[in-house]
């Protein structure tokens, strides 16, 4: 049998998080209804991560892919979530996959996004997007969110610029103003978020000078694509944490 794919989401006191988190599980479960796709969170919201895995091997339930719900490898996907798994009932097998980000199937969602908030293929040459992301204080996570507004500034678009809602610089209005001194004719704010709360809402509120701000990546087809991409990898590779009953 496959294993159960266990998606594992940070979790927010605003109800808008859980709700796009479960819209995106109903994709996925659409695409591959072969695979038991379960969801647990971090922190406040239920099921609790715990609760989820205790449950799967209460059934008797032996496989396991943790796949977290995050665009980079940061300090939830580094340190919280390998300590939840650790703790985990020692008959299940669990394979913790990777992080969804980066993956051109997420730029080609950015992209989507700003299409639907008004821009058109034919602006891309005029226009400057702000690549806007959480924020972290992992120096990895960041370099990466510059990797990729270097990537996809070479797709077309007039210039890229990254911003962070915390713990890094610049934010989102400053990389607004940027693009405008660039001479750029629109620009537009792409959050590279999953989910609204509270740090996508603050993103929104330093795109108020700009021309389109996009929606949140949420359920789109390529963010499901990409999750089940990295759960394929995970159960096809050798074990990276592995218990067994005594």
């Amino acid at each position: 049998m496959k294993p159960v794919l266990l998606v594992i989401a940070h979790g927010s006191r605003d109800p808008r998080h859980a709700a796009t988190v479960h819209a995106l599980i109903r994709r996925v479960r659409s695409l591959r209804p072969d695979v038991r796709v379960e969801t647990g969170f971090l922190d406040f919201n239920i099921p609790s991560v715990q609760g989820v895995l205790e449950s799967l091997a209460a059934e008797g339930v032996r496989d396991v892919v943790a796949l977290p719900l995050l665009l980079t490898r940061a300090f939830h996907a580094k340190a919280d979530i390998p300590a939840v798994l650790r703790d985990a009932p020692r008959q299940l097998r669990i394979r913790q996959a990777e992080v969804l980000g980066p993956s051109p199937l997420l730029l080609s969602a950015l992209e989507r996004r700003l299409y639907e908030a008004g821009l058109t293929p034919a602006d891309k040459s005029s226009t400057g997007v702000v690549l806007a992301s959480a924020g972290s204080t992992d120096p990895e996570a960041i370099a990466v969110i510059a990797d990729i507004a270097r990537e996809w500034r070479h797709t077309g678009w007039c210039a890229v610029r990254p911003a962070f809602a915390s713990a890094a610089l610049p934010r989102t209005d400053d990389a607004v103003r940027e693009l405008r001194a660039l001479g750029c004719a629109k620009v537009a704010v792409a959050p590279y978020v999953l989910a609204p709360g509270f740090l996508p809402d603050r993103i929104a509120r330093g795109a108020a000078g700009a021309d389109v701000l996009a929606e949140v990546l949420g359920p789109a087809p390529e963010v499901a694509r990409v999750l089940l991409r990295r759960y394929d990898a995970a159960a096809a590779r050798g074990l990276l944490r592995l218990t067994v009953s005594a």
